[in-house]
């Protein structure tokens, strides 16, 4: 059907990306879902002069084969009708970068550097990786086209996804949505041109809402992040499923938003009943949950109604267990107020409530039907929820994405001043990447860990501490900077590295320095944690930034961590 609204639209599709992030592949397929022509401009070249891109390379230079490929884009650019898969280097001629964007719809294809590595260490046809490190000259071209893919993108597309098919869709489900904004006599491009701005201009105009999705098959749902989504009857109708909605909030949220939010959808059609619950993570427990329960069936709810979870981590955590637990399954909807939320903990069907002796350690893998993430809830939220939420960002780009990590700390002011644009920008990415390691490890029976970087130990300090007594985020900030420190001692991080992940803790505001619970206190805490294996502890580690890996640690070198990141209460 997609495929079908497409081919109706004229205009070119161009492809950019760094090696090996699809751009033949996908553009092969799209090109035949839209019945366009597919070139790659890579191919092109070595037809025309009858040598491999390897061999001008070598005999040429690089300088001689970068003109070559700035004329083939100028004149593959002015054909029409057509997919256009460029080579990775493409963008940095200026005057390239200028007709592609001019001349068709441009789709980044982003990658991240472990993915990258995979998919092009045996290829020999490559003559930028002909070096000893591969990974090292992949970050090192990342760094320096990353900025100019998304000044001439349209669409910024992570290719992620379990196969080509199912990015293709992705891709077709964007320019369809795109296609339908504008007039008719409007082009794919002007659509979408309307629609993109550069993600590095972060102005108050940012193009809103933005949607995506988490690729789960028959579990898939959408993640809306926008302005005012709370009362945006067109969203919350398409959204919302059911008749008779439950709104579970807090004392905190409750008097901010409940109002209007219950009034916005009565105003669609929606029988509201809302529940209002103690605020605090020492209230994520199963006594909550009975009073969700007892509403519940005091009401007499069935299995068509869907419960709502109106506020941050704990109120998101507990509705979405009660309903995996409610008559065995009922629908739910995320609807985070907290940044730690809208970055996290709405995304990725993780629900539950704390234990005395462990943190989430009661609980089911549930998935929402939708979340929305209305920015506009960030500004009632008080300056040490913000920075509890800007830990878990930091976390994404510490494991996976160091050009996002990198963008942490030139705009890390921005983010403390509640610049509208830069936290859309880091929603969007942090939701990109839990959603894309969500889809491939949705259970948690291995890759989905590595989200839990920092949290081995922050969860010892809210246990240690009592329950609310730090922020979750705060426990995960100050416990990325003790995983950090790990990472080092065992020779996984250079001491530059892990100061850098210092020095971003703390611009956020979130503390670096954890209470001294005594070292057998700590053992015994970092004991109860799901990543534990027959009963060894396992961290979460950097090696390097950017990249995780899980393992055990001598028990040495944990003691000198916590001895040199941690003081007395």
């Amino acid at each position: 059907r997609l495929a079908k609204e497409l081919t109706t639209v004229s205009g070119n599709i161009f492809l950019v990306g760094l090696m090996g992030s699809g751009k033949t592949t996908v553009g092969r397929v799209l090109a035949k879902r839209l019945n366009k022509r597919f070139i790659d401009s890579d191919h092109e070249i070595e037809a025309r002069t009858g040598a491999s891109i390897p061999v001008i390379f070598e005999v040429e230079g690089e300088a001689s084969f970068r003109r070559r490929e700035a004329d083939i884009i100028r004149e593959l650019t002015a054909l029409d009708d057509i997919v256009l898969a460029t080579g990775g280097g493409a963008i940095l001629n200026a005057d390239s970068r200028a007709l592609l964007k001019q001349r068709g719809t441009v789709l980044y294809l982003r990658a991240s550097v472990a993915s990258l590595l995979q998919r092009t260490s045996h290829d020999k046809n490559r003559p930028l990786l002909r070096v000893s490190n591969q990974r090292q000259r992949i970050e090192e071209l990342a760094l320096v086209r990353d900025p100019l893919y998304r000044e001439v993108a349209h669409l910024v597309i992570d290719t992620g996804r379990p196969n080509v098919q199912s990015l293709v869709q992705a891709i077709l489900a964007r320019l369809s949505a795109a296609s339908r904004q504008p007039t008719s006599s409007q082009t794919i491009l002007e659509a979408v041109a309307t629609k993109s701005t550069a993600a590095s201009s972060f102005s108050d105009s940012m193009p809103l809402p933005i949607n995506l999705v988490v690729p789960l098959d028959d579990r898939s749902y959408p993640i809306l992040i926008g302005k005012n989504l709370l009362e945006d009857i067109e969203q919350l109708r398409r959204l919302v499923p059911g008749k008779r909605v439950v709104v579970v909030t807090n004392t905190i949220v409750a008097p901010l938003y409940l109002e209007a939010f219950s009034c916005a959808l009565s105003a669609v059609g929606k029988q509201v009943l809302p529940i209002v619950l103690p605020d605090g993570e020492e209230e994520k427990n199963w006594h909550n949950v009975m009073r969700i329960f007892d509403a519940l069936l005091a009401d007499k709810c069935d299995r068509k109604t869907t419960l709502i979870a109106l506020g941050g981590g704990v109120i998101g955590d507990m509705t979405g267990f009660a309903a995996a637990t409610y008559m065995r399954g009922v629908p739910f909807v995320q609807v985070p107020t907290t940044l730690l939320a809208q970055v996290d903990s709405s995304v990725g069907g993780k629900t539950g409530i704390n234990h005395p002796q462990g943190k989430n350690m009661i609980g089911a893998f549930y998935q929402p039907q939708a979340v929305l993430a209305d920015i506009a809830t960030l500004d009632t939220l008080p300056l040490r929820e913000l920075a509890a939420g800007l830990a878990e960002v930091i976390k994404h780009g510490a494991i996976i994405d160091p050009m996002f990590f990198n963008w942490l700390e030139t705009n890390m002011a921005k983010l403390v001043a509640r610049d509208p644009a830069a936290l859309a920008h880091v929603i969007q990415r942090s939701c990109e990447i839990k959603s894309d390691v969500v889809r491939q490890d949705e259970r948690e029976s291995g890759l989905r860990a590595i989200l839990n970087f920092g949290h081995t130990f922050g969860h010892a300090i809210e246990a240690g501490l009592g329950y609310g007594k730090w922020l979750h985020g705060e426990a995960v900030g100050c416990g990325m900077v003790m995983a950090a420190d790990l990472s080092w001692r065992m020779g996984y991080l250079s001491q530059a590295e892990n100061q850098r992940i210092r020095a971003l803790v703390v611009a956020a505001g979130l503390p670096m320095v954890a209470p001294d619970l005594g070292q057998q206190r700590w053992l015994e805490l970092m004991e109860v944690d799901k990543k534990n294996e027959g009963g060894q502890m396992r961290f979460v580690l950097l090696k390097p930034l950017g990249t995780a890996l899980i393992t055990s640690v001598p028990q040495e070198l944990l003691l000198q961590t916590l001895s040199a990141c941690t003081q007395p209460t």
